[in-house]
């Protein structure tokens, strides 16, 4: 037992020296309690043309598919809240979108932590994950007690709010597991009401097929024209579920330079961005998530805005 704690101990500490705001530990198991939920969902088609999500059905709710002989899922936070916005008077950029791609900066990070890992505790297997393969980073971090699935489905911390990212090494090393914390939401439906499109269908349950997030980065056709008028200038991603949130108050600005925002980024005014040129496009999102929608697809979402 106290090696396991010691262990847990150890990569705790180091987590927090490489950047990361926390670091919790669960247990490698199916996830039981997501399940029947996953299923209804994508029953309901609420993926939207997201057909990624109906993939690895058993690998996204049983790690040990995913990584054999795993013990361990270690979720780990790392706040991207900037300290400078956009003016609000702007066609509107997910703020977790400024800097350089989160999956490159957590990659080199948590390859960073498996190495002290390998060097500190012996030999230990694993794979890291940000985003990129079939797991609900979301429901192992609740599980491993770093905050709270709120009502618009995102992680909530009592501390920190939601603005930041998460991430997981699943490891064969059997460790100390935290437990899960409780809910505060309470009676607040800030994010159900604010929501452009009605996205969140009811609370805890968001209709992907109608987020604002999949509607100018997932969807590769046009965006439906119910949605005329519904978007509230965002132009890639929306945040508007988080910004209302009260427990947002408690953000902090992040201390991490990759993801401060290209010098021209701020300064761009709505006419700027409906002459962006690709030669612009390309100077500032040079490494940044936005290349994920392409030049044509963030002017496709503009000219959407504008019309």
């Amino acid at each position: 037992m106290a090696l396991k704690s010691k262990h847990t101990q150890l990569i705790k500490t180091e987590a927090k020296r490489l950047g990361f705001l926390s670091c919790g530990v669960s247990k490698a198991a199916f996830l039981e309690e997501e399940a029947p939920r996953l299923e209804s969902w994508l029953n309901k088609n609420m993926n939207g043309q997201m057909q990624y999500m109906e993939n690895h059905f058993d690998k996204r709710l049983d790690p040990t598919k995913l990584v054999e002989g795993s013990k361990s899922v270690v979720s780990l936070l790392l706040n991207y809240f900037p300290s400078e916005k956009q003016s609000t008077e702007n066609y509107k950029l997910s703020k977790y979108a400024y800097g350089t791609d989160y999956h490159f900066v957590i990659k080199d990070k948590l390859k960073s932590l498996l190495n002290f890992i390998q060097e500190e505790i012996g030999e230990v297997h694993g794979r890291a994950f940000v985003d990129s393969a079939p797991v609900l980073d979301k429901a192992w971090a609740a599980k491993s007690g770093l905050g709270w699935i709120g009502k618009h489905s995102n992680l909530l911390t009592q501390q920190v709010g939601s603005f930041y990212f998460i991430a997981e090494l699943i490891i064969d090393l059997e460790l100390e597991y935290d437990l899960p914390t409780t809910d505060h939401c309470g009676t607040c439906t800030a994010c159900i009401d604010a929501c452009p499109t009605q996205a969140i269908v009811e609370p805890y349950v968001v209709d992907g097929s109608k987020c604002i997030s999949y509607l100018t980065i997932e969807l590769k056709e046009n965006i439906p024209t119910e949605f005329k008028g519904e978007m509230d200038d965002w132009m890639f991603g929306c945040d508007v579920c988080q910004d209302v949130c009260p427990w947002n108050r408690f953000s902090k600005p992040h201390n991490e330079p990759l993801f401060n925002p290209h010098p021209e980024l701020l300064s761009m005014t709505k006419k700027d961005w409906e002459e962006i040129t690709e030669d612009t496009f390309k100077k500032v999102f040079k490494k940044s998530a936005v290349k994920r929608t392409k030049f044509s697809g963030l002017k496709r979402n503009i000219k959407f805005l504008k019309e």
